[in-house]
């Protein structure tokens, strides 16, 4: 069967998963299946909660069709797994939903199939791991009666500039012929290029540092900013001098949140721990970032007492709650960090955000956020923990006034004016 006949199915409908297939299904038959029929309701009605995709662009999905049920994927002959791959309490790799979907696929593969895994993992991840599970339920043997492929996923939720065609994609394969297939695949929609790997453990490494690289690159700036604080200067002015010179990387100070960033690094160290290396350097700034959401707390705690504001039974508002700015994205967020530490000194946190589905962050994280705007003069304390457009346009004024008089405003994101905020990083 040539490549142009044959049928696609994407297993996971999320951040990833949705998009793929909206891009995929303008151009050749698409089946998107996902385990919670009230997202298949929803994608079939033209609605997308994540905002990852418009009506619009799933209506122009004119070859694309949404289904809960495993009996339709029998239809394909490509598959492309997109499920979550977390972490933990302890931090390590958290396999289930990718042998779940393996496990899924492997009940209807047939012979000359091709399974491709986007989904971020540890070098060797798909070999050692999700083929075992294909040929188990399957029955059929790995690169005689079906194949596999890698193509990590590069999405950036809420990013409407740098969208899937735009973003150059890293291809491979489990032979040379399916490699070259998997990239001609991808060709179809990624108007940036491709980039065919060697091998699929190559691909998998890739994806895995590079957001390791970013992971590291804000640990050092969470690192100077922690310096710096205790030197008296604004990291924020630091970084604007330091970034007059042409090669100076222009990283800020943050919390580090979300579904890649924050997670991906220890999928690379549980696989270093495993060939009996222990990394030091990707650790450290793990270490260093989980605990920066901490450290808001704690400073917000200390700027009150130093105001003479009580702090026991005090109400704090806490402005935004998605791991990054103009975006529903919820997943991961070291927000709920700065909440539980704030609650852990009996303050009294009201959370508010124009971007989350309310009762996902009940679900979630069992916070009881508002629904609609704070009132003002309520708090005493008010912490910008996210970058949202709608606080953006607040203003110092707008932000200011949620807070009694000589309420503590600690600027996460350096949204407000330099030397407005009582606290940053």
């Amino acid at each position: 069967m040539d490549l142009k006949d044959k049928t696609l199915a994407v297993i996971g409908l999320g951040y990833v998963g949705l998009p793929l297939a909206v891009e995929f299904g303008r151009r050749r038959p698409v089946i998107g299946f996902d385990i919670k029929k009230e997202r298949i309701a929803e994608l079939q009605a033209g609605d997308d909660h994540t905002l990852e995709c418009s009506r619009a662009e799933l209506a122009a999905a004119e070859h694309a069709r949404y289904t809960s049920d495993v009996e339709d994927l029998k239809q394909a002959q490509i598959f492309i797994v997109t499920v979550p791959t977390p972490v933990d309490q302890a931090n390590r790799p958290d396999m289930r939903p990718l042998v779940k979907s393996s496990e899924t696929v492997g009940s209807v593969l047939k012979r000359g199939d091709i399974v491709i895994y986007e989904s971020t993992v540890y070098p060797g991840t798909t070999e050692e791991v999700c083929v075992p599970v294909l040929e188990r339920v399957s029955g059929l043997k790995f690169n005689e009666d079906f194949f596999c492929g890698y193509s990590p996923e590069r999405i950036n939720p809420g990013d409407k500039e740098h969208r899937l065609p735009l973003i150059k994609k890293v291809t491979s394969g489990s032979t040379p012929a399916i490699a070259d297939e998997v990239d001609q695949l991808y060709a179809q929609i990624i108007t940036a290029g491709t980039h065919q790997a060697s091998s699929i453990r190559v691909a998998e490494a890739a994806k895995v540092i590079e957001n390791t690289q970013r992971d590291l690159n804000i640990a050092l700036m969470n690192e100077l900013s922690l310096i710096f604080r205790r030197l008296g200067i604004d990291t924020l002015e630091v970084l604007r001098a330091a970034g007059t010179k042409w090669n100076f990387l222009p990283f800020r100070p943050g919390l580090v949140g979300g579904h890649c960033i924050g997670v991906d690094p220890y999928y690379l160290t549980h696989k270093a721990q495993e060939v009996g290396y222990h990394p030091e350097v990707i650790l450290a700034g793990r270490r260093i970032n989980d605990n920066m959401a901490k450290h808001v707390a704690d400073e917000t705690v200390k700027l009150m007492l130093r105001k003479g504001l009580p702090v026991l039974d005090s109400k704090v508002l806490v402005l935004g709650l998605t791991f990054k700015e103009n975006c529903p994205d919820v997943r991961n967020t070291k927000v709920v960090d700065i909440v539980r530490t704030l609650e852990g000194y009996n303050t009294r946190v009201d959370v508010y955000d124009p971007w989350i589905d309310v009762a996902e962050a009940r679900h979630e994280y069992g916070l009881e956020c508002l629904d609609e705007v704070p009132r003002t003069g309520e708090y005493a304390a008010v912490v910008v923990a996210v970058g949202h457009r709608q606080f953006l346009e607040l203003g110092e004024e707008g932000i200011k006034a949620f807070g009694q008089p000589g309420a503590v405003i600690f600027d996460v994101k350096s949204l407000l004016p330099l030397g407005s905020a009582d606290g940053r990083l």
